[in-house]
């Protein structure tokens, strides 16, 4: 169930007046957002609500002998267990036909070619956000940094609808203590709320979806038929695609929380005013960089094992959350690319000097370079896409309309202050009639511009 859609918007407004009606009553607010979560999931499949629910019944078992366990030993191969568990429920949905093809083809490259099951497994939508929030909080039980939720909680976190798809990964500790206590409707933050479903909309529909339609899906299905101006629209094209389809979706999913009465942490700042990869990864889906950091850079030994350790950390690191975005080559070499780059930067760091202008300029640049390797659907269009570059040929599909979409998703992250907190600020004082309205100003808007077949998927729905 997509958020920009006629059966979600059926679907939240009654969650919502329900959820509004019970929220100082937790005993039967609980019960319900699970069923209502899983109502939602049951719209991608319903036997992945079985995955979903084996998956909440594992950790929370693991997490209750993790808390009882005496020893730091015994603590530690639970742990281990139940994140090898999880990992390996993601590894079997996402990754097996990737891996016997693989196999399959280095043996018949070798001579030794024979038949392997290849399965067809279907993805289940989501399966990498839930996984990863279940195996934040086995590791945070274990490291006695949060006690063990009752089942009845542990559900709810793992399944809320809002950030249950792509996230943002939101940790238990963040989510958890916000279930301790009934929320009250008339705190709730209407203002803010509305105001991020509104510009997630305007961000996904008339920007992102737009620029896909008329540039980007055209260009990268056969890059060959284009020249060198086009190419290169398109690859900054994409670059302000995937900001506004994946931090448009994280405005929804925190908006809709928020009008539930929860608060998710922020998971995007900006990011294309970045002056380095560190930076970068400061500010683009800021909820998985520091999972990335929490559990698995600072658990290989982070820095602390002088400079070559360090290199190996942030590539190992880099080149998995690559391979974590999905299973092909072109995931795993986009990883690489930023592992290198932040391996340089810290190579660098101090040696070079120049204008904040210029690394911005150069960051810049490298990120939208690493996109085409994110988007192009084989190692193979990659090339193609990037030997296009500097063909020579007509611009056909430079637009007024294009190019402002660009330049506006650009230009609005190098502004001095930070345009969404300003609109929120603004609107959190309006009535809640007159955000109503506004609301539906922007969805007749919205709805105006999205075309006979649809709102397509949202990107990260794929990862």
């Amino acid at each position: 169930m997509v958020f920009p859609s006629i059966p979600f918007a059926v679907f939240f407004p009654i969650v919502l007046a329900i959820s509004w009606a019970l929220m100082a009553r937790p005993i039967a607010w609980k019960p319900f957002m699970l069923a209502a979560s899983y109502v939602f999931y049951a719209a991608a499949g319903p036997t992945f609500c079985l995955l979903l629910a084996g998956v909440t019944l594992a950790n929370q078992l693991a997490a209750v002998l993790i808390s009882r366990a005496e020893g730091e030993r015994r603590r530690r191969i639970l742990v281990g267990s139940a994140v090898a568990l999880d990992l390996f429920v993601l590894g079997v949905f996402k990754y097996y036909s990737f891996f016997v093809g693989q196999l399959a083809s280095t043996l018949g490259h070798l001579g030794l070619g024979a038949p392997l099951p290849l399965l067809t497994i279907a993805l289940p939508v989501g399966v990498s956000f839930f996984t990863f929030q279940a195996i934040s909080y086995v590791v945070d039980v274990g490291r006695r940094v949060t006690e063990p939720a009752s089942m009845l909680d542990f559900a709810v976190y793992l399944s809320f609808f809002p950030h249950l798809i792509a996230g943002p990964i939101v940790r238990a500790r963040e989510f958890l203590p916000q279930l301790a206590s009934p929320r009250d409707p008339n705190r709730v933050a209407v203002g803010s709320g509305v105001s991020l479903i509104a510009l997630g909309l305007i961000k996904k529909v008339i920007i992102a979806d737009y620029l896909a339609r008329v540039l980007v899906d055209p260009v990268f299905a056969v890059p060959q038929a284009y020249s060198g101006p086009d190419i290169l629209l398109a690859a900054y094209g994409y670059t302000a695609e995937i900001y506004c389809d994946f931090s448009g979706y994280t405005d929804m999913a925190i908006g809709l929380a928020l009008l539930l009465g929860y608060v998710f942490p922020q998971n995007f700042r900006s990011p294309y005013r970045a002056t380095g990869f560190r930076d970068f990864w400061r500010r683009w889906h800021m909820t998985l960089s520091r999972f990335l950091r929490d559990f698995l850079f600072i658990p290989l030994g982070g820095s602390r094992g002088g400079r070559l350790a360090t290199y190996r950390n942030l590539m190992i690191t880099m080149l998995l959350a690559g391979l974590w975005h999905g299973a092909a080559w072109t995931f795993v070499l986009w990883g690489a690319f930023h592992g290198a780059g932040l391996v340089a930067e810290h190579a660098l760091k101090g040696r070079i000097r120049a204008p904040a202008w210029v690394k911005w300029l150069v960051t810049f640049h490298l990120i939208v370079f690493s996109w085409i390797l994110f988007r192009a659907s084989s190692l193979t269009i990659a090339g193609v896409f990037l030997s296009r570059l500097f063909a020579p040929g007509p611009a056909t599909l430079w637009s007024p309309a294009v190019l402002a979409a660009i330049a506006v998703v650009i230009i609005l992250q190098l502004l001095p202050f930070e345009p969404l907190q300003w609109i929120q600020a603004r609107m959190e004082g309006m009535r809640p009639v007159l955000l109503g309205v506004g609301l539906a100003v922007v969805i007749l808007f919205v709805g105006a511009t999205v075309p006979s077949e649809g709102v397509p998927p949202f990107i990260y729905f794929r990862f």
